[in-house]
């Protein structure tokens, strides 16, 4: 009996410590317990209901987790009705409200009413039952009198207790409020979607509604949801404050969450005060709101007012102004981002959308233009949503004219720098190949190519960069190496002059030069980076630290990265196809390589380059290179039967017909096909003829003394580590043999994590992969 005290009295302290620190954390956002505090916790609690599951109690944070799927969700009739509400849009509807509760409440002129205002969130409605204080039953609106039961999807949502706190707790509270996602948790679960490759969410209202409509509880709790408290359904056992913001202040205390963006106003000047204040607050919300909601305060009053129809005559809904109209086409152009991103353009007849004149919006990408099949000339549904850029939603095909336009094209090169635009396999993005070269592209390729872990010129920050620019001192990196005193004191003057401001040593009649000094000398500084610096410097796409590394370390020298093509890169380690693609397409473009050369002429010239890598021999297998090429059906025990009895990719490059060598009929004409296609034997020639060459430049065998205890281990760094930076632990890695990657896959060997790790956490612990702490990885390092 004892023992059995002993568990029912820890597991219940177990079960109210954790609610405890999960509003703290979810609610207040304020922790009190480390993260792994709370994580053994946990276990612990788990452990005892595995064990004595007779004695889990209904509040357990245990089943915030997710149960088995259910086969439907069951009917619930609402005790009392959900109803919606009126709405009001103009300052008009809003006096005539104010004058119409007023003449309802029978008050004299010029009495000012008190309102609770309040949020108008854009999610679900959704009514939670409590009964002596624990959560049982959660039920959506539905049609206002019957909704569906979601409470096993509820409990999910940590922000929601599963026990109400204090001392003043009902025998029976309905509470109303609304469940949604915040706009950063929307962005993050549209990125797994992303990167699952499935169908992402068109805002975060159906983000949550299709995540609180999951049979598979276990899917709701991957997607964080939040809820917010605004009403009382039912209430039994426990006095109703007076007033609607004291029903609010109650809920906080009981633990529930309510918004904070409330107040108590009086009369329709404070009512039309508070809208336009959230107006102006509204971008910078963490979730989308379509509009605010009035609500007379005292009980007793609205209670006076009662309801018409299905919605009461004490409150009303102040929507913002109308987020969609319609439009004409009048032309499709395209936009070049700071990243090379094309983006096109729909140029439209002006019209007021959200109360501001839109006559540009985007269509996103190519696919987007052709799945909604927008056209000049087309009438279109247009949004915009706050100061979100407006887009195009819809073709309304009924008004499409006469004869048909012709269908939209992405244009195959790009409208600022004439750069061929590429696309990537399974990239929704096309973009300009010209990053060293384009105009629209070059502050962010300077910003990028003198950052700290790239060509870390010290001092030369975005102002600076700006600055240059525009004062039209540099069109590309090179040009940055032939500054010169003078030009950064001219790029000074100019910037002055145009932000207005006069610095003292000027109007002391003296001109400050050490900090245009200090800028040069770091400009100097950093003529002969090592190799994988300059590589990852230029800015080429997937191109980071750790491929930047495996080029300088495999190939040696910038000449033979430069010419290298996709299938000997698809062949090192750790560098895929889209990689591969990436790095070719970019030495391909002839203006990147005007660009390159023109840095090479200015002094830049890479440290520590080398022959190629002893062990690249075992990689220049011809089977292992043809099978590189990418031919379509072409996989490497088909390339080992082609290239059998003693055929060469040189004797490859000439033959026409493939049939005669044993594949099967779908493989030789795959490949004939693709031969006959132009520049294909160019390709087999090239790759066989620089296969050569280095072979030639190899030595017999490796040098001793090359592999460490990490070697064939790949590592992912991420979030904050107790005693040392994530640069030093790279290098302890890299010093073992270890690689270090920026993104987790399942190649990944381990991830190791410190204080705020963030997705690369979450992506690591969803693919299985090892996560360390700064002490796993020292235990894996050598004594």
């Amino acid at each position: 009996m004892a023992e059995q005290q002993d568990y029912l009295e820890r597991m219940a302290w177990l079960v109210k410590e954790l609610n405890h620190h999960i509003y703290n954390y979810h609610v207040l956002d304020a922790p009190t317990i480390p993260d792994a505090e709370y994580d053994k916790l946990f276990r612990e609690l788990q452990e005892l209901e595995a064990a004595h599951p007779e004695a889990v109690s209904n509040d357990t944070p245990t089943s915030r987790v997710g149960g088995a799927p259910i086969p439907e969700f069951k009917q619930v009739t609402h005790a009392m009705p959900m109803l919606s509400l009126n709405n009001g849009f103009s300052d008009e509807d809003i006096d005539n409200f104010d004058r119409r509760v007023r003449e309802g409440l029978d008050l004299p002129n010029g009495a000012r009413v008190a309102y609770a205002a309040e949020l108008k969130f854009d999610g679900l409605a959704m009514s939670l039952r409590y009964e002596n204080g624990v959560f049982v039953q959660a039920a959506t609106r539905g049609d206002g009198y019957t909704g569906e039961d979601v409470t096993a999807n509820i409990r999910t949502v940590k922000v929601i207790p599963l026990r109400l706190h204090g001392e003043d707790i009902p025998e029976v509270l309905e509470v109303r409020g609304e469940v949604l996602m915040f706009k950063q948790d929307f962005e993050r679960l549209n990125q797994r979607q992303r990167d699952a490759g499935q169908k992402e969410f068109a805002n975060p209202r159906n983000a949550a509604a299709g995540s609180l409509r999951q049979l598979d509880a276990r899917i709701t709790a991957q997607r964080k949801l939040r809820f917010f408290a605004y009403g009382i359904g039912v209430l039994e056992g426990a006095a109703m404050p007076d007033s609607h913001s004291k029903v609010l202040d109650w809920f906080e205390r009981l633990g529930l969450p309510v918004s904070k963006e409330r107040a108590v106003v009086k009369g329709c000047e404070g009512i039309l005060d508070y809208f336009r204040s959230i107006g102006e607050k509204r971008k910078s919300l963490p979730y989308e709101i379509d509009g605010v909601v009035y609500k007379v305060d005292r009980l007793e009053d609205q209670r006076a007012l009662g309801f018409v129809s299905r919605a009461p005559r004490f409150a009303l809904a102040h929507k913002f102004p109308a987020e969609e109209a319609l439009t004409i086409v009048q032309a499709i152009d395209v936009q070049v981002g700071r990243t090379g991103a094309i983006t096109p353009v729909a140029r439209l007849n002006p019209v007021s959308v959200g109360g501001v004149t839109v006559t540009n919006a985007t269509l996103h990408n190519e696919d987007e233009v052709r799945r909604k099949d927008v056209r000049v000339g087309d009438t279109v549904v247009v949004r915009r949503a706050g100061d979100v850029i407006p887009e195009v939603l819809a073709v309304v095909l009924e008004r499409r004219p006469q004869p048909e336009p012709a269908a939209y094209e992405l244009p195959k090169t790009c409208p600022v720098c004439g750069s061929h635009v590429v696309r990537e396999e399974g990239e929704a993005v096309a973009r300009c190949s010209g990053g060293l070269t384009c105009a629209a592209q070059r502050k962010e390729a300077i910003r990028h190519f003198a950052g700290r872990r790239m060509m870390d010129i010290e001092g030369l920050g975005d102002r600076y960069i700006d600055s240059l620019v525009e004062a039209n001192l540099i069109h590309g990196v090179a040009d940055l190496y032939r500054l010169t005193l003078d030009d950064l004191l001219q790029m000074k003057r100019l910037a002055d002059e145009r932000d207005g401001t006069t610095p003292e040593t000027v109007k002391a009649g003296k001109v400050a030069t050490k900090w245009a000094d200090n800028l040069l000398a770091a400009i100097a500084a950093s003529r002969n980076p090592p190799l994988e610096r300059l590589l990852f410097a230029l800015g080429i796409r997937h191109v980071g630290e750790s491929t930047g590394k495996t080029l300088a370390d495999w190939l040696g020298s910038l000449a033979l990265v430069r010419r290298a093509p996709a299938a000997l890169l698809r062949v090192l380690p750790d560098i895929g196809g889209t990689v591969a693609e990436a790095i070719a397409e970019f030495f391909a473009e002839p203006k990147n390589q005007v660009a390159l050369d023109a840095l090479l002429a200015a002094g830049v010239a890479p440290q520590g380059e080398h022959a190629p890598k002893p062990q690249l021999r075992e990689r220049l297998d011809e089977v292992k290179l043809l099978a590189a090429l990418g031919i379509p059906k072409l996989t490497e025990p088909r390339a080992r039967q082609l290239l059998a009895d003693g055929r060469t990719l040189d004797e490859l490059a000439h033959l026409k017909i493939f049939s005669v060598f044993g594949l099967p009929s779908t493989v030789a004409e795959s490949l004939e096909e693709w031969m006959a296609a132009d520049g294909s034997r160019a390709r087999v020639q090239k790759i066989a003829d620089l296969r050569r060459e280095l072979l030639a430049q190899l030595p017999d065998e490796a040098p001793a003394g090359e592999e460490g205890p990490l070697t064939g281990k790949s590592f992912v760094l991420t979030g904050t580590l107790p005693t040392m930076s994530r640069d030093q632990a790279g290098a302890l890695i890299e010093a073992a043999g270890g690689k270090v990657s920026g993104s987790v896959s399942k190649k990944t060997s381990y991830v190791v994590a410190g204080l705020d790790a963030g997705s690369k956490l979450e992506k690591a612990e969803s693919l299985g992969v090892t996560v360390l702490d700064e002490a796993g990885l020292l235990a894996l390092l050598p004594k």
